[in-house]
């Protein structure tokens, strides 16, 4: 088993506990649904190597009309009183930041090791991956040494900010799963259909600008600029921009790249990073996020889109 494996297992086990949690709230008229929902999601870390493609896939969908009939309702887990919290943060101060800190610092670390003492325990592939699965157990280990906590805290902490999420906390990797299926479904090559149809080609400046807000409109649709990317540059950035006009690929990727996370501030559909931070706040208004995004995303995809123009026949 590699180290990616165990991260897995880690993350199944903090599902499997979830479910338990909400299994024994009986003060939740739904806790049954809830604890069926994260169980199953716990069973696609847990088993997913050794259960067949339609197993999980059938997981997947059972997990979507769970969420789908009815909803999860909402959670009732008990949390420390705001004057509680308000003394322990007085208490430590900017050392609260400690363990989130670590957790990029770490990742960063391992990533540069991992990838140069890789073995048959860590795929090279995978290093970044197993960095930060590694770095939030330490980041973890280090909270709970500094705070003096029982281990079973961060299990009924996960289990409150997992019933606050919902079930839009799946979302990231079922997106990330319908871009693969995609990419691998032609749609590349229909998007280069209609490019050619539609724009004049042999222009370069339109060329990338239907490469750039291409990217930010699939991921608007997907919610993921790495689902996005296989699409687009199958269809416009490798035919178009590489092979027809010359230009750099490892600009256009990094640029691209980038042009895609425009559209991830203005969609709900990039879960992670736009309604979870909304509903783990507890904002009144779960768009609201997207809403002062917009203006920005919006320029920032105007600036890439010059940027792929004036840097990406330059090297």
């Amino acid at each position: 088993m590699s180290v990616l494996d165990g991260i897995y297992l880690l993350l199944g086990l903090m599902f499997a506990a979830a479910a338990w949690f909400n299994l024994h709230d009986r003060a939740n008229p739904r806790h049954l649904r809830r604890a069926l929902f994260w169980a199953l999601y716990a069973a696609t870390f847990l088993f997913g190597t050794w259960l067949p493609p339609f197993v999980v896939g059938c997981l997947a969908i059972g997990m979507g009309l769970i969420a789908g009939i009815g909803g999860l309702g909402k959670a009732t887990a008990v949390e420390a009183a705001p004057a509680q919290r308000q003394a322990a943060a007085a208490r430590f101060g900017d050392r609260l930041f400690v363990p989130a800190l670590l957790i990029p610092l770490l990742t960063v670390a391992g990533t540069l090791l991992l990838g140069k003492f890789a073995d048959g325990w860590v795929a090279a592939k995978d290093a970044t991956l197993v960095a930060l699965g590694l770095a939030v157990i330490a980041a973890l280990a280090v909270g709970l040494r500094m705070l003096r906590q029982p281990a079973a805290v961060p299990l009924a902490e996960s289990r409150r900010l997992l019933d606050a999420v919902g079930a839009v906390a799946a979302l990231p990797q079922l997106l990330a799963v319908l871009g693969a299926l995609f990419a691998l479904s032609g749609v590349g090559q229909v998007v280069a259909d209609l490019v050619g149809r539609f724009i004049p080609v042999e222009s370069a400046a339109a060329v990338v600008a239907a490469y750039c807000v291409g990217m930010a409109l699939f991921t608007l649709v997907m919610g993921n600029a790495f689902a996005a990317f296989p699409v687009m540059t199958a269809g416009i950035g490798l035919p178009l921009i590489v092979k027809l006009h010359g230009g750099d690929p490892a600009v256009m990727g990094a640029v691209g790249m980038l042009a895609g996370y425009c559209g991830t501030l203005m969609t709900p559909l990039a879960a992670n990073f736009n309604i979870v931070p909304a509903a783990l706040l507890e904002l009144p208004d779960q768009n609201g996020v997207i809403k002062v995004q917009i203006p920005t995303g919006l320029a920032l995809l105007f600036v890439n889109t010059l940027l792929m123009y004036f840097l990406v026949f330059r090297f």
